[in-house]
Formats: C-alpha cells, sequence, structure tokens
C-alpha cells in the first residue's frame, strides 16, 4: 500500500490554515498526526478534516439550543415565582383587612 508523502500532508495543512478553512488549534494537531503518519493519504486527511469541522458545528449548535432552553425555563420560572408572589400579597392583604385591630 503506498502511503502519502509526508510533505505533501502538510502542504496541504498549510493551505488550509491560510485559506482560513481551520484555524491554528485544529492545524497544530492535525499537522502532529500527519508528521506521526497517522493519514494513509490525502483524502483521508480531508475527509477527517471536513468531519472535524462538521463535529464542531454540530456541538456549536447543540449549546446554543441549550442556552435558548436554560433562558426560556428561567423566564417561565420567573414569571412562574411573580404570580406566586402577586397571589400571596392578595391573600394576605385579605387577611389584614379582617383583623380587628385591638385598643390599647
Amino acid at each position: 500500500m503506498r502511503r502519502m508523502k509526508v510533505l505533501r500532508g502538510r502542504r496541504l495543512l498549510k493551505k488550509y490554515r491560510e485559506d482560513k478553512k481551520i484555524d491554528k488549534h485544529m492545524y497544530h494537531a492535525l499537522y502532529l498526526q500527519s508528521k506521526g503518519n497517522i493519514f494513509k493519504n490525502k483524502r483521508v486527511l480531508m475527509e477527517h478534516i471536513h468531519k472535524k469541522k462538521a463535529e464542531g458545528l454540530r456541538l456549536k449548535a447543540l449549546q446554543e439550543q441549550a442556552e435558548a432552553r436554560r433562558n426560556r425555563s428561567k423566564a417561565a420560572h420567573e414569571r412562574k415565582s411573580a404570580r406566586n408572589a402577586q397571589k400571596h400579597a392578595e391573600m394576605f392583604a385579605h387577611i389584614e383587612d379582617n383583623v380587628p385591630e385591638e385598643e390599647s
């Protein structure tokens, strides 16, 4: 089985980094993997890059959904607590009105 020459993978990574297709952190990790002969050819390297980027986008979308869910839940909790506070205030106001004052 033919192996990719090391420089081809590293040149591809350099080109992707300059084109802003990958960031410096991903570049560094992939560079070391390429140097360690993890990728048998350029196609496998490119597929790995696309898979990593897709995974990152998926995680980012999930985090945004979770943040939106937390915000909705927090707003609902605040509305509920405000409603309960109003009910308690009305109930105690009614009770205080019916209490006779003591003469001293």
